[in-house]
């Protein structure tokens, strides 16, 4: 997954006037990016499993918006989560 530079200039921006708006913000563009991602590489997921990986994901991805973390830091580890959720499911 490329990394979304639209995305985090523009948060970035919104996050000096209202941080806590931005991380909530944050994390449905995020999710609204993954159920892209996931068209082009489904996973045995289904989307509310998606939305809850991502929602908890919210710390991480303030990092990544905050300079703190790299987006391959980031959407590795995202992609990681990505994998542990649906091998459980599968189970």
């Amino acid at each position: 997954m490329d990394e979304p530079v639209e995305l985090r200039d523009r948060m970035r921006e919104l996050a000096a006037a209202s941080p806590e708006q931005v991380r909530s913000r944050l994390v449905e563009e995020m999710i609204v990016i993954s159920k892209r991602a996931q068209q082009l590489s489904p996973l045995a997921m289904t989307e509310r499993d998606l939305e809850a990986v991502c929602e908890s994901y919210r710390r991480e991805f303030w990092l990544w918006l905050v300079g703190e973390r790299t987006w391959a830091q980031c959407a590795d580890g995202l992609a990681g989560r990505f994998a542990r959720r649906a091998k459980l499911g599968q189970i």
